[in-house]
Parts: structure tokens; sequence; C-alpha cells
């Protein structure tokens, strides 16, 4: 795969060492807050890739889900992450690409990685979700609903997901986010798409 400058390691690291991580809300984003709320099975197998600073995995520890795996291509913010969570048997953290990375999982949390990657790997990030999860597994969280002046973050619409993502996985919920952060009200789409 051609590595574009702004996918690479170096790229996200220098974000994290200059403290130029402006999608970090500093906490868990509430629309997926409140989605994990309502689940009562905490043996459910969870990937949040870029995880970055890992807010979500954070909170899914505090309300007892015990397979959590957090992957994100910048060894400094995966070291720290390693550091954190050394004594937590719950959770694993990878520094990796998440197009290498193997494994099945029931539900992956997509919260500010998708919009990160070049849009050409849009079409190999739907089969690389699709390959990841289990049957009847998931991806639910967040997409923008709006442009951006270059990237990353790269925009895009509800039209261009489901062209997208219909082949694959069955649109179970696409609507526009009744609970996002101030700065992102009007912008942001809650999905849950199911594996077919």
């Amino acid at each position: 795969m051609e590595e574009l400058s702004h996918l690479s390691q170096d790229f996200w690291n220098n974000r994290y060492e200059t403290n130029t991580t402006g999608w970090d809300l500093g906490t868990v984003s509430p629309p997926i807050q409140c989605y994990f709320d309502k689940i009562e099975n905490k043996d459910l197998r969870i990937l949040i890739p870029g995880a970055g600073n890992a807010h979500e995995a954070d909170y899914l520890l505090q309300a007892g889900f015990n397979d959590i795996t957090v992957i994100d291509i910048a060894p400094l913010v995966v070291k720290s992450l390693q550091e954190k969570y050394k004594h937590k048997q719950s959770i694993r953290i990878i520094q990796g690409d998440f197009f290498e990375h193997y494994g099945m999982y029931d539900i992956v949390i997509e919260q500010t990685f998708f919009c990160a990657i070049s849009p050409s790997l849009r079409s190999q990030y739907v089969t690389k979700m699709h390959s990841l999860l289990a049957e009847n597994g998931y991806i639910v969280g967040l997409l923008f609903n709006c442009s951006f002046e270059g990237g990353p973050p790269f925009g895009g619409n509800a039209d261009e997901y489901i062209r997208l993502f219909k082949p694959f996985f069955n649109i179970d919920l696409m609507e526009p986010c009744r609970n996002s952060i101030k700065p992102r009200v009007g912008n942001e789409l809650f999905l849950r798409f199911t594996k077919k």
C-alpha cells in the first residue's frame, strides 16, 4: 500500500509531540457513551482503530467491558497508553497499521479514524472492517457530514457513505447526531452498520 505523508507514523507522532490534536475531546464522545450505556453484554470483543488517547476505551473499562483492543500508528501515544493500562487485563494496546491488523471483533468503534485516512483508502477501509468483524458484528460511531479544505480531517456525506458501505454492510442506522459536542453540532452522523 502506498503510504501517504499524512498517514505516516511520523506525521501522527508529530501531532502528539506538538499537541496539535484538535480532534481529541479530552473525554469519551457523548454519542458513543450513550450507545454503550445501553449494552448489557460486557464480553463483546471491541476494537478501536486510530484510538489516539483512547478516551472511549477508558470509558468502556470503567463501564465493565473486558475485551477491548486499541490500535494506533503513533508510537508516542501507544507507549503512553501501554504504561497507563499496564495492569489492566481487559485491554490490549497495539502500535501498528490498521490495514495490517488481524483479529475478530463483535464491534468496531468509529471515532475520528475514517476522516483521518486518505479518501483514496476508503474502499480498503470498508473491506478491512468487513474482514475484522465476526458474524453479526458491526461498526458503530460517528462520521462527518460536511466538507473540509485539505485534510486530514477529510469530510463526506450520507450518500457517499451509503454507496461505499452498502455492498458489505446493512445500514441499520445513519442519522444526524442528536448529542454532538458543540463545535460538531450539525456536522456528524451517528451510524450502526452490520456486516452482511
